[in-house]
């Protein structure tokens, strides 16, 4: 039998006795965390030097950092959006497999463009680059996943710009997931400053141009807010321990924007804007900086909160925001009771790479191979087992 399931059941039954405490422990810590939000609601001021004295013991800090709005603003949305041009990008990737025969990665992005009340139909484009050879070893290190994502993250923002060029009146595009690379720093530290670079290049050019570019982060775990929260709360000795204090630990920041019964923003909402305090800081300077915002894309009685990353240039021009701001909420309402902007759903659909095309590429790589005379390699024994418990299907 795989796996134990008494073992499980035993491990189960000892959750269900410590839920009554863990509910208890945790409202405690939610209502906490509503009467700090409220206290320090306007004290910005003390809100930011507090951040300060926490960056002069750990630099790497990450949490919110108020801008010049109350921490419990709420912001409905502009009037209905007439006239913008919306560009999604989405990627997906195929990670190089070591048991595999053939050794490759691939990286594909899907991008949508639709010029709003033009009549025009939505135009699709994809962008694939297959990598083979050398061109998995970059700097001479193996291209791990973290490279393939950091690659991808950075193939769509480009994708953005790419297709931002020439197009006249605003421009509003997005991706799905932070602004902010994230990954393979510790891996290839040289690839990752690289890449850094070249992404600050595509921000550079698309402020420059005035495009409004957003990463759209559903239901978001990062808890910037609520970290603020607990900084306020830490003493001098408290501070010394920073990353071991967490007394709001389980309470989210979904949770304060968006609890059911009483939520700090109504549908369509969004909260103040916030700066993000984080070790990236000296990679994203001036214009380029991250900020972010709470949006609530639910409905009455039902709130979905997302995190809506931006750059300084979108936050420092209220009409972007404003129009970001309506884009999204109205995109969102087109998919529904389970709201997603329309564009970016429809942009994971173009590029992910299904498990018949993996196996397409495969078989196309092994044909040109042997047609040169060039050797394949064999699978790994272990992926041979694999295949031959799941009945000749290869998993991924």
């Amino acid at each position: 039998m795989p796996i134990d399931y008494q073992q499980i059941y035993e491990k189960i039954q000892e959750i269900g006795k410590g839920a009554r405490e863990r509910k208890k422990t945790l409202e405690e810590r939610r209502t906490k965390a509503r009467e700090l939000l409220n206290t320090y609601a306007s004290e910005l001021d003390a809100l930011r030097s507090k951040v300060d004295s926490a960056k002069a013991v750990d630099q790497n800090i990450r949490c919110a950092l108020p801008l010049d709005e109350p921490l419990a603003s709420s912001y409905p949305p502009p009037d209905s959006v007439i006239q913008a041009t919306l560009i999604a990008a989405d990627g997906s990737q195929i990670n190089p497999d070591r048991h595999g025969a053939i050794q490759f990665s691939l990286v594909n992005v899907g991008a949508i463009i639709m010029r709003l009340n033009s009549g025009e139909a939505p135009k699709i484009s994809t962008e694939s680059e297959l990598l083979y050879g050398e061109e998995l070893l970059p700097n001479g290190i193996p291209l791990s996943d973290g490279m393939v994502a950091l690659k991808r993250d950075v193939a769509e923002r480009t994708k953005l710009d790419e297709l931002s060029k020439g197009i006249k009146g605003p421009i509003v595009s997005f991706t799905d997931g932070p602004i902010e690379l994230w990954g393979a720093k510790g891996e290839d530290a040289k690839s990752y400053e690289e890449y850094t670079k070249k992404y600050m290049g595509v921000l550079s050019r698309l402020q420059s141009r005035g495009v409004i570019t957003a990463g759209y982060v559903d239901k978001p775990s990062a808890d910037l807010v609520l970290r603020l929260l607990e900084i306020m709360m830490a003493d001098n000795d408290q501070l010394q321990k920073l990353r071991e204090f967490h007394p709001l630990r389980g309470v989210s920041d979904r949770w304060l924007y968006g609890e059911r019964e009483n939520p700090l923003l109504p549908p369509g909402h969004r909260s103040a804007v916030f700066h993000i305090q984080s070790s990236s800081e000296k990679n994203y300077k001036g214009v380029l900086s991250l900020h972010f915002f709470y949006l609530n894309v639910g409905t009455e009685g039902h709130p979905w909160p997302v995190r809506v990353e931006v750059p300084r240039w979108v936050v420092d021009d209220k009409g972007k925001l404003d129009l970001l701001h309506g884009v999204l909420v109205e995109q969102c309402r087109m998919m529904g009771g389970k709201p997603y902007p329309y564009l970016l759903n429809r942009a994971h659909e173009i590029a992910v790479v299904k498990h018949e095309e993996k196996q397409q590429i495969e078989k196309m790589l092994a044909m040109e191979i042997r047609k040169q005379g060039e050797d394949l390699d064999d699978l790994s024994n272990k992926q041979v087992g694999k295949d031959s418990l799941a009945g000749g299907r290869k998993r991924y």
